[in-house]
């Protein structure tokens, strides 16, 4: 989010890097560390040399399902066959430790969706992950990781994984070497969500990975399917309580192609281009200091701190900039922010 407000607010990517220094000095922090253009030239031939190819916000072969996302990432790095992000995908995931059924479901599923013409996505972890990539892996599926592209997480599916950048396609945000970490697969799991018109959580426990996704996906306004399970299962509570809150319940492949067909137009939509418009100003440090009065430890709604603060909508945008930059910021999803504990 931080990068699509620099480049709207400033243009071109130099002018935004130039700007940062200051900007976090008015936010009340220091400068973020930046990268230098050699960092960058290495990282691009470590990325080539790998066979993998950066994906650029903005840019044609950029998943265009995932543009629409206010923290869509600015860069992400691809290995194996690009025309799959053509396709309309729907992301399957599930328990790592998921039942032997619940496993076979999942395949099946996959299985049959890549004979109606869909990609399957997913996480490439253990269990109903690996499952959906197996069932797909003859038609179209794309694995997105937590960690490097060059990285095999868990190790047990590097074969799996190989197998992907040879007959399907790999996504990573993180730069090759990267080592997942917890924080990561929250991350990983946006991905996962917003690449895809629909997300089926096959198995699922209460407060899972699986059901951080299905957030995300409803949150980015896509269809949240669910595969029911016996009240006896523990696996079974996350997705019996999505369809108690309202996820479509799914029992074939017919039932996710009839839940998100509205998409299909929209998957084919162009990506929009980023637009320079810099608003006038108002008086930086009143501004700033009146958003600080607002912001606590609890997330609040942008518009509503727009709303109450008075400021013109670029003004507030661009003292929440600052304090990003400044490192006393927190975004959450829904455009929400709250000011960081020092």
């Amino acid at each position: 989010m931080t990068y699509r407000q620099l480049i709207a607010r400033f243009g071109t990517p130099a002018e935004a890097l130039a700007a940062v220094p200051e900007l976090a000095r008015r936010g009340g922090g220091r400068a973020p560390a930046l990268r230098s253009a050699s960092d960058a030239e290495r990282e691009i031939a470590r990325v080539e040399k790998l066979g993998a190819k950066f994906l650029v916000l903005g840019q044609g072969l950029y998943p265009r399902l995932l543009a629409e996302l206010e923290d869509a990432p600015p860069l992400l790095i691809a290995k194996g066959d690009l025309k799959l992000l053509d396709l309309q995908a729907v992301s399957i995931v599930g328990a790592r430790n998921a039942s032997a059924a619940a496993c076979r479901f999942a395949r099946g599923l996959a299985h049959d969706l890549g004979q109606l013409g869909m990609v399957v996505g997913s996480g490439l972890a253990r269990g109903i992950d690996s499952a959906a990539h197996d069932g797909a892996l003859e038609t179209g599926t794309i694995g997105v990781i937590a960690g490097g592209i060059d990285v095999f997480y868990p190790p047990e599916n590097q074969a799996r994984q190989e197998a992907l950048f040879e007959r399907g396609l790999v996504v990573a945000e993180m730069p090759p070497g990267t080592e997942p970490r917890a924080r990561h697969f929250p991350y990983r799991n946006r991905i996962i969500a917003g690449m895809a018109s629909g997300t089926v959580v096959v198995e699922a426990a209460p407060r899972s990975g699986s059901l951080i996704t299905a957030r995300l996906a409803a949150e980015a306004g896509r269809e949240v399917m669910a595969v029911p399970g016996s009240p006896l299962d523990p696996r079974a509570q996350g997705c019996n309580q999505l369809i108690r809150d309202g996820a479509t319940l799914v029992q074939n492949a017919a039932d996710v192609v009839e839940a998100i067909r509205p998409y299909q137009a929209r998957v084919r939509s162009a990506p929009s281009a980023y637009v320079h418009a810099p608003e006038e100003m108002a008086d930086g440090e009143d501004v700033l200091a009146a958003i600080e009065s607002l912001l606590g430890p609890s997330p609040a709604p942008v518009d509503e701190i727009i709303r109450l603060s008075g400021a013109a909508s670029g003004a507030v945008q661009m003292a929440l900039l600052e304090l990003d930059l400044a490192g006393r910021l927190d975004r959450h999803a829904g455009n929400k922010v709250s000011l960081r504990a020092a």
